[in-house]
């Protein structure tokens, strides 16, 4: 009984399984992928995440989001250095983990101390230049505003890839991932920076983590 159980399992496995597809033939997927459009994409924020670390006393780097988020994106994946990029971040969106129902850490971070929120309720980034690095690498060259200061910001971001569309997703597709640092200090936003020599403190540095995905023109316009 067990080995006709185990025959029958290796049948439904095999004719699962897809076909191979033919010597030097390109697979649906990397045909959809060589076809991705030029134009306008707009943030899929169901796929995406704005993600920030500052280092914590030496022993950490404590870690947090903006939840509400949104970007227009001009893009060329044959031509990455015509890339052009707005964004708006909602300072009063920000999320930590902080466990304790007493003390509301995420409304302590929004005050007038850190991101001052009810004055600057909104971060802007655009861009200014774009480096194409080769193998779908770019620096990512832009002005940041936070608190009412706009100040230059690199970020390194990869192309993933993307498609022209699918026929239950029938937008072109694509998929970017970025780091960058800024000091926090350079916004005004010195508050327990440790002295020079210790970790005692919150650092300066704040690194950015970004993942995001963009949809962009109809799939039959692509095509």
């Amino acid at each position: 009984m067990e080995r006709a159980v185990l025959l029958l399992a290796l049948v439904v496995l095999a004719t699962a399984a897809p076909a191979a597809e033919p010597a030097g033939e390109p697979s649906r997927a990397a045909a959809l992928a060589q076809h991705v459009p030029a134009g306008e994409y707009r943030l899929d924020k169901g796929h995406s995440s704005l993600i920030f670390r500052v280092n914590h006393l030496g022993f950490s780097n404590y870690t947090a989001r903006f939840r509400r988020f949104d970007a227009q994106l001009r893009f060329d994946p044959r031509n990455l250095t015509a890339t052009q990029l707005t964004a708006t971040v909602d300072a009063r969106s920000i999320e930590t983990d902080y466990p304790d129902p007493h003390y509301d850490f995420n409304a302590d971070l929004k005050g007038e101390q850190w991101l001052n929120a009810a004055e600057f309720p909104e971060m802007t980034f655009r861009t200014t230049r774009i480096e194409d690095l080769g193998n779908r690498a770019m620096r990512v060259h832009g002005e940041l505003t936070l608190r009412g200061v706009t100040r230059p910001i690199v970020l390194d971001a990869t192309y993933n890839g993307g498609y022209v569309g699918h026929p239950m997703d029938p937008n072109a597709r694509i998929g970017l991932s970025a780091h960058g640092v800024l000091r926090r200090s350079d916004f005004g936003i010195s508050g327990g920076i440790p002295a020079a020599g210790t970790n005692l403190g919150v650092g300066d540095q704040v690194s950015i983590i970004i993942e995001t995905e963009f949809s962009g023109p109809a799939m039959a316009e692509a095509q």
